[in-house]
């Protein structure tokens, strides 16, 4: 039996945020369509093999049970005296170690802390920014990660923010390429089936205002437009929302 961890280049006791990140850029190099050597398309399936196992619970607990019976899963088992980094960025108030916290406990199964954390950062300070304090391909692996455990608790204008970031910093310079549609897919649900009657209209316009800017297409725009008109009706705007209404039907009949 294959070792699912070296194959992804992670510890056993990787989180399901560290499996993904991984996967993600070890598939960037793997791809067929990015090599045509026969020895990588085989890595590649291995690979992705790999990845369908460790990522979904079930399967990973059956892979543990054969290839690591006799080994223990939690490395945080340790001395009491050790150092403890979690402990240590808990007591600190700076806006550095705050972001830190947010990753750090994304990254350790603490998926409701970092939430919880980033929304209060985000509340309490107005000119507060993940990125400020990583790596851009750490922020974009990261911040997407985390994203999609704001949309998982309907915290979709956050999540918005945040991967708007993320996609202007990809057409700067692109770093997700393979799995940038996956991203452009999850911030569209979002702009089309999650901000309308769930935050203010105020809000959900500022959002397709600026998904008009991020390069959806036509027709995304076109619906974009749509709600926008929606929303203005509903703001008593009527000829602004005329406005938007006659510019997505100019997208829709080009």
């Amino acid at each position: 039996m294959q070792n699912c961890y070296k194959i992804l280049g992670v510890r056993p006791d990787a989180t399901a945020a560290e499996i993904k990140r991984a996967y993600r850029q070890k598939a960037k190099l793997l791809h067929p369509d990015a090599s045509q050597n026969a020895e990588t398309t085989s890595e590649f399936r291995e690979l992705v093999k790999a990845y369908e196992i460790l990522s979904d619970a079930k399967q990973r607990s059956l892979f543990d049970e054969s290839f690591f019976m006799s080994r223990s899963r939690d490395r945080y088992n340790r001395s009491t005296n050790s150092f403890d980094y979690r402990e240590w960025l808990l007591k600190r108030t700076d806006e550095e170690s705050r972001a830190k916290l947010i990753f750090f406990d994304l990254m350790h199964n603490r998926e409701d802390d970092a939430v919880a954390e980033f929304k209060r950062m985000s509340m309490n300070h107005a000119n507060f920014r993940l990125s400020k304090w990583f790596t851009r391909e750490n922020f974009m692996d990261y911040g997407f990660i985390l994203a999609e455990e704001l949309v998982l608790r309907q915290e979709y204008y956050d999540a918005f923010i945040l991967l708007e970031q993320i996609i202007r910093m990809e057409y700067s310079y692109a770093y997700f390429r393979l799995f940038f549609p996956e991203v452009m897919e999850l911030t569209a649900n979002i702009l089309k089936n999650h901000l309308e009657g769930k935050i203010a209209d105020e809000l959900a316009l500022d959002c397709w205002e600026r998904a008009l800017e991020l390069g959806f297409g036509k027709n995304n725009d076109a619906k974009f437009l749509q709600k926008m008109s929606s929303a203005y009706k509903r703001m008593g705007d009527i000829a602004t929302a005329r406005i938007c209404e006659e510019e997505s039907l100019r997208l829709t009949n080009k």
